[in-house]
């Protein structure tokens, strides 16, 4: 598997994510939305990786909330690594938290490894999603599960104007597929009880709202954070988001699927 390697969500882009999505989150729904993903799935006491880790908000969250033996989070960008790593240390966490920056392709990991893999909205970064999921199927400890959710799109064919230029203005190395590529891609692996669950109708009541945090409350203090250009561009991006999920053509899909025990 491969991802673009380099400083993609860089200290601006953290600030504007994590004002309209919550300090160490940089996708929607906060931790009423992980409880989903994860809903049902055993983690206590169990060793977990989180695949595109971030600033490490969602693995704390994880941590304190399902008490898992260890949980290791990885991301390709050093600087989201360092400020995961610090806010895990302020919390007291280092001892189950453990955040590592990766180079892009193979998981570092011996077979086996973990008990679950959780990854949230990040997944989208990985063009080739067979080799992703093969990968993620090599470092499950048999019977393990992953329980992950992504931004995918409607089809695996043309893409229509608006949702070209939505990923031209986001810029961030988009390998978009649709849930029945990724649903393949697991089942390809060896996954079974492959289970998808489409959000879209979910964040299409959402993101109205965050434009207009964006657009009101929030912009005069980004502005003085990260200027009014930067600002004005995130508000496009926005803009171009609501589109192509009121359209259908962004549908973020919870996955769910399981190693065979035997």
């Amino acid at each position: 598997m491969s991802l673009e390697q380099g400083q993609e969500y860089d200290d601006a882009m953290v600030s504007v994510l994590e004002q309209v999505w919550g300090e160490g989150y940089l996708s929607p729904g906060g931790p009423d939305e992980i409880r989903e993903i994860v809903d049902g799935v055993e983690l206590s006491g169990r060793t977990v990786l989180d695949i595109g880790c971030g600033t490490g908000g969602i693995s704390q969250f994880l941590a304190e909330t399902y008490s898992p033996d260890e949980l290791v989070g990885i991301d390709v960008e050093a600087g989201l690594i360092d400020l995961a790593t610090g806010r895990a240390k302020q919390l007291g966490l280092e001892n189950q938290l453990k955040f590592i920056c990766v180079e892009p392709g193979p998981l570092p990991f011996e077979d086996g490894s973990f008990d679950a893999v959780f990854s949230k909205d990040a997944m989208i970064h990985i063009a080739d999603k067979e080799a992703l999921f093969a990968e993620v199927f090599r470092v499950l400890a048999p019977g393990g599960v992953v329980a992950a959710c992504d931004w995918m799109s409607s089809t695996d064919g043309l893409f229509s104007a608006e949702l070209k230029r939505y990923i031209e203005l986001e810029d961030l190395g988009f390998g978009m597929a649709s849930p029945a590529r990724y649903r393949d891609a697991m089942a390809s692996a060896g996954f079974e009880d492959i289970l998808m669950t489409d959000r879209n109708a979910w964040y299409k009541e959402i993101v109205p709202k965050e434009c207009e945090a964006l657009e009101g409350p929030l912009y005069e203090k980004l502005t003085a954070t990260v200027g009014r250009d930067y600002i004005d561009h995130s508000i496009e991006v926005w803009r171009a988001l609501k589109l192509v999920v009121d359209r259908g053509e962004l549908r973020p899909t919870h996955m769910r699927a399981r190693k065979p025990a035997g």
